[in-house]
């Protein structure tokens, strides 16, 4: 007679996040839409001018991402500058904010898609990169705040004593190298005070 629950066959699987459930759906759904928005516009503009409007699109993309890039250059190498003349560094909201938001809006300017591209001329706006930035800041702190003061210390710990088969082994190491003759050596032997 058996007493208790009986032992699963199989291994107990992490619960996958709504992020990694919806991400490839929400990918499929908009290339969908992209292709779906290309066929309706070359059917009542022409198929010459969809390929002019994704090569405009691509040339303007790229001018905008080396445009990004050179200004994170220049805000890189004037604050390796200063710090090795040893002035103090700039406040980060300088030259340099919202290089990010321009890098993205170019890449997705360079997408194929016209969804991709309306995206991407929104994100050039400087108002909405500062709006944006704010939020992403805001977000970034607030998630800070939420991991705690030895949250990273405290995953590295539990990683270390994680077995892969997912079991957990606390436990203590204790050495013995010294041989029972050898207690004047242990710091914490009463003979070596």
């Amino acid at each position: 007679m058996m007493t208790g629950a009986p032992t699963p066959t199989y291994p107990v699987r992490p619960r996958r996040s709504r992020l990694r459930t919806f991400l490839p759906l929400g990918v499929a759904a908009w290339l969908v839409l992209e292709i779906w928005l290309l066929t309706v516009v070359a059917s009542a503009a022409g198929g010459l001018a969809v390929f002019l409007l994704l090569l405009a699109g691509f040339l303007v993309g790229s001018a905008v991402v080396k445009r990004a890039g050179r200004r994170a250059f220049r805000a890189l190498t004037e604050t390796l500058q200063q710090q090795q003349g040893g002035a103090a560094a700039m406040p980060a909201g300088g030259k340099s904010e919202g290089n990010g938001f321009l890098m993205l809006g170019g890449l997705l300017l360079m997408l194929p898609g016209l969804i991709s591209d309306v995206v991407g001329l929104v994100l050039l706006v400087p108002p909405v990169q500062k709006g944006l930035g704010r939020y992403a800041e805001r977000t970034f702190e607030r998630k800070i705040r939420e991991a705690g003061a030895g949250a990273f210390g405290d995953a590295f710990q539990q990683a270390r004593i994680r077995r892969p088969d997912g079991k957990v082994v606390q436990g203590e190491v204790i050495r013995d190298d010294a041989g029972p003759g050898d207690a004047s050596q242990d710091p914490r032997s009463p003979l070596s005070r």
